[in-house]
């Protein structure tokens, strides 16, 4: 961002120290107007991931017990964990951030130099907010689903991931309109697990080829990841796929591996959609 006449240099002059305190304050003013949205975005979500969480729990009586109930903890564990990076984050850097405003306001007439510093503290501060909360809704849902739909946030994913990935989408939209679109909380839950598994792969596999189908079933999408290496993927030695289940389970969905010695390895989700 453009640094703003009050943060190139200070005067002895106290008119000139009120012009850079209106320009100060009409900077911070602009990172709170691109703060904001975030913060809303970010409550918006985590809400509606509670109402969401409460119905779907209903609806898991085939799933076993401990599987339901360790999704329903995981899902809680992650909405408090976002509640306290808010808090114990993006919360402490704006509190310090206006304390800091104040300060250059009553520092502007007498000490202009202390108060170009303290102004200079709090750009920084709003940037870092900024980028914290990012992070954070980035976590919750990512903007690039939000911009580009599953399928291009997928494609993406495929470009970006280091190997040579095919991608193949059956009944699903793709930007243009064609099929239908996808709930929330399953494009979600999709994009990360494709996201952990072409990780994984490009990782551990030993080989370049990859594949990502995403297709429509009945009432279901389906995403299957496929890599041609050496297989013989073991859960519990930092896979990601613990992880991936109880994502997948917190939707009432399915997760299938299929990993023999010499490969190939294969992740096929299945989640229920309200299309």
């Amino acid at each position: 961002m453009t640094r703003t006449a009050v943060l190139t240099g200070a005067s002895s002059n106290s008119g000139a120290a009120q012009r850079r305190w209106i320009t100060a304050t009409g900077t911070i003013a602009l990172f709170g107007a691109r703060l904001l949205p975030e913060t809303v975005r970010i409550r918006r979500i985590a809400g509606t991931d509670r109402r969401r969480s409460g119905r779907q729990t209903v609806g898991l009586v085939e799933e076993p017990a401990a599987v339901r109930a360790g999704a329903v903890a995981a899902h809680g564990a992650e909405l408090r964990r976002i509640e306290r990076d808010l808090r114990d984050g993006t919360q402490a850097r704006l509190v310090s951030l206006s304390l800091r405003i104040g300060l250059a306001q009553r520092a502007c007439d007498r000490d202009p130099e202390a108060a170009h510093r303290l102004l200079e503290d709090a750009q920084h501060q709003a940037e870092e907010a900024l980028a914290e909360l990012r992070h954070i809704v980035h976590g919750i849902h990512p903007p690039i689903l939000t911009d580009r739909g599953l399928v291009g946030a997928v494609r993406a994913l495929a470009a970006n991931s280091g190997l040579d990935v095919t991608t193949r989408v059956d009944g699903l939209a793709d930007g243009t309109g064609d099929g239908p679109p996808v709930p929330a909380a399953v494009e979600a839950a999709t994009y990360f697990v494709v996201a952990e598994a072409l990780t994984n792969a490009a990782r551990h596999s030993g080989s370049r080829q990859a594949s990502v189908r995403l297709e429509r079933v009945g009432t279901r999408l389906r995403a299957v990841v496929r890599d041609e290496g050496r297989g013989g993927v073991d859960e519990a030695g930092g896979s990601g796929l613990p992880g991936m289940r109880r994502r997948v389970a917190a939707l009432a969905g399915t997760v299938t591996v299929t990993s023999p010695a010499g490969g190939p390895t294969v992740i096929e989700v299945e989640l229920p959609c309200a299309w």
